[in-house]
């Protein structure tokens, strides 16, 4: 559909809810297909989402969104839904995130407030249980990473020696977290997701979220896509966490740092093939600017256990792009 055709039909949504003639002003998108508008209603904005092809991820956001409140996460309020059409009215949270405050400011308060609200969210876990997240979904995400980032990127085409090793390393990353102890997972707690708000933070970008391996959203927090916290940083959040995590009584993993790492690897790897297909499938090369990070990620994520050195060196030995 063109987008003139659909912003027509996109405003006479608004006019039967109440807004007519109001004035769209698009908001910078972020990596999926959805557009986000602001309206000003009175003296207050309002969101306006457009999610035309995602009518699933507009039912499962309703559902997510109704859960995390329950929890006494801040989300955004909904105004008005038609998830057949991929239209949503809701609460406008603001526009600065925290990976803008955290660049600016050191000031340990937004560690606090995001990891307090990583552990009530976990803690509210209960069933009927989200979606899993399972060896089948975890499996599909690491192949991201050599169809995207190995072929399309860098150009290799991997042997089937390459594969064979690829195969069992990766085998190994998805045993090692379906054998975690198994939450609400929202799977993209990163700092763009957060934004400054009162309380603080308010949670958004939640459509997706599973039930999963617990450290899975606190890797997606301290190993952000866009900002990395000094090794004595991330120790003393991952300490925070634990405390709360087990005051809530949110089951850990006997070795959390561990789990941690090779829950990090798997997601990196993922988010890697992601960004990679942005930019040859979706025309957005910018995501790839911060791949030295990952792969930093990785190094340090695989060095520390000796089961995994052949998977580390696999990736290791990747040419540099």
């Amino acid at each position: 559909m063109e987008t003139a055709q659909r912003l027509k039909i996109l405003q006479t949504w608004l006019a039967h809810q109440g807004y007519p003639d109001v004035a769209l002003q698009p908001v910078s998108g972020d990596a999926s297909a959805r557009q986000y508008y602001r309206i000003q209603v009175g003296d207050q904005s309002r969101l306006v989402m457009d999610a035309p092809a995602q009518v699933d991820e507009c039912h499962a956001y309703l559902e997510v969104q109704k859960l995390m409140a329950q929890a006494g996460l801040h989300v955004p309020r909904i105004d008005a839904a038609d998830p057949n059409a991929g239209f949503m009215l809701i609460e406008d949270l603001g526009a600065r995130d925290y990976l803008a405050a955290v660049r600016e400011s050191p000031d340990e308060q937004w560690w606090n407030d995001a990891i307090s609200a990583l552990v009530r969210w976990q803690a509210a876990t209960r069933k009927p249980m989200l979606p899993h997240y399972g060896a089948d979904r975890l499996s599909a995400e690491l192949e991201l990473f050599p169809t995207w980032y190995v072929s399309q990127h860098l150009g290799v085409e991997p042997s089937a020696k390459w594969q064979q090793r690829w195969a069992a390393g990766s085998e190994q990353l998805i045993t090692a977290a379906i054998n975690q102890p198994q939450v609400w997972v929202h799977r993209d707690f990163m700092l763009r997701n957060l934004l400054v708000s009162s309380p603080n933070p308010g949670v958004i970008d939640f459509q997706d979220a599973l039930t999963g391996p617990v450290t899975y959203d606190l890797v997606s927090l301290l190993r952000d896509a866009f900002f990395s916290l000094t090794p004595a940083a991330e120790a003393h959040w991952i300490d925070v966490y634990a405390n709360q995590a087990k005051h809530a009584g949110i089951a850990l993993p006997e070795d959390l740092l561990k789990h941690i790492d090779l829950m990090g690897a798997q997601r990196h790897l993922k988010v890697l093939g992601i960004f990679a297909r942005l930019r040859y499938r979706d025309g957005k090369p910018h995501y790839l600017d911060d791949a030295p990070r990952f792969l930093q990620y990785l190094a340090a994520e695989l060095a520390p256990y000796p089961a995994f050195a052949d998977f580390a060196d696999l990736i290791a030995d990747l040419p540099e792009q």
